[in-house]
């Protein structure tokens, strides 16, 4: 397993021939609509949150950019790296910086689905039963080290994942707007663990490492905790939850044009057709490729979706959705290295061009 590699910066870089073609086609299909102000607005503002969460988080640009076009995407997040990488620490800065309520539950093998979802308790002076909600009723949730928790707890969160609701016998409770998930897992220890389902993976819309700092950073990282005096960093809040949400909704009105869609779908069906995957990635491959290029054209500055967009989130994506064959994984190969083959590879996918 290899650290998430960085992403190219999220500033707008400079257009190339195909990127000027699909700007006047985005153009046109605007009208004569003027560009959409929060959108224009989204770009900052997430610059902004990454900004400052970096007060915090040292020398992982990278990262926190891409858990910001996770948060636009309005999908869950899994972190998968060693102990003490700031996993918890960022999940609880970006609720710092979004303005967002936070609630962080600690995985137990002894943890009962209702311990995260809630349940009906008996008021004897009512005489009826009151729902007594859990601590998924919020906005950002950090499920820490989901793997130490069976199986049917896990599973209380699959209805969450996907569509934001909880139900409670018969009946269902919505979440409030927005609502994701950021679960931690620790690659090294496996003893009294439950690996996750495939089809709870599959609700992650992203799974990234956050990785070891490098010397001068960790340097860094000290030399700021003496010129603080305290374990605590102030963070400032730059958005409310209503806000986010429409961040989130702006990213709707970034255009896709269908050569660029054609690849998305070439990239998550070539995933099928590897030899050396038993799985390949589900539909919801293609969608998450949709929702974070979307989001990370937003934090670029423009309203439309271009295939380095694509090719800077793919592996994140996607490569969680796969099953090697058992051949593979005893060879130690990776799924992250079948979607770089895919994307970079003697034979990957056709880039769309002018």
């Amino acid at each position: 397993m290899s650290e998430t590699e960085p992403a190219k910066g999220m500033q707008a870089p400079g257009l190339g021939a195909h990127d000027a073609v699909l700007a006047k086609k985005a153009q046109d299909a605007r009208g004569s609509s003027k560009k959409d102000e929060v959108l224009t607005a989204t770009g900052a503002m997430g610059q902004a949150i990454s900004t400052e969460v970096q007060k915090v988080i040292i020398g992982k640009a990278h990262v926190i950019d891409n858990v910001m076009v996770d948060i636009l995407s309005n999908g869950n997040l899994l972190f998968e790296d060693f102990p003490g990488l700031a996993k918890t620490l960022m999940t609880n800065t970006f609720a710092d910086a979004l303005g967002c309520d936070f609630k962080r539950v600690q995985f137990t093998p002894d943890l009962l689905p209702a311990d995260i979802t809630g349940t009906n308790i008996y008021d004897a002076k009512k005489g009826e039963f009151t729902f007594k909600p859990g601590p998924i009723f919020c906005n950002l949730l950090l499920s820490d080290e989901i793997n130490r928790a069976p199986p049917k707890t896990q599973a209380a969160l699959l209805e969450a994942m996907q569509e934001k609701q909880v139900t409670i016998g018969v009946v269902t409770h919505k979440l409030p707007a927005p609502f994701l998930t950021m679960a931690t897992q620790n690659p090294v220890e496996q003893e009294g663990t439950y690996p996750l389902p495939e089809a709870q993976l599959d609700r992650f819309m992203m799974k990234m490492m956050v990785g070891y700092p490098d010397r001068a950073d960790e340097n860094e990282i000290l030399q700021r905790r003496i010129n603080r005096k305290t374990d605590e960093v102030d963070v400032n809040s730059i958005t409310d939850p209503s806000i986010v949400v429409k961040m989130q909704q702006s990213c709707e009105e970034v255009y896709v044009d269908r050569s660029v869609r054609e690849y998305m779908v070439d990239i998550v069906a070539r995933t099928r057709e590897d030899p050396r995957v038993l799985v390949g990635s589900s539909p919801r491959g293609s969608q998450a490729l949709l929702k974070t290029g979307r989001a990370v054209a937003a934090m670029r500055g423009r309203d439309f979706v271009t295939p380095d967009d694509v090719k800077s989130v793919a592996e994140l994506a996607v490569a969680h959705r796969i099953i090697l064959k058992p051949e593979h994984q005893i060879k130690g190969l990776e799924s992250g290295e079948v979607v770089r083959d895919i994307l970079h590879g003697k034979n990957a996918a056709n880039v769309p061009t002018v």
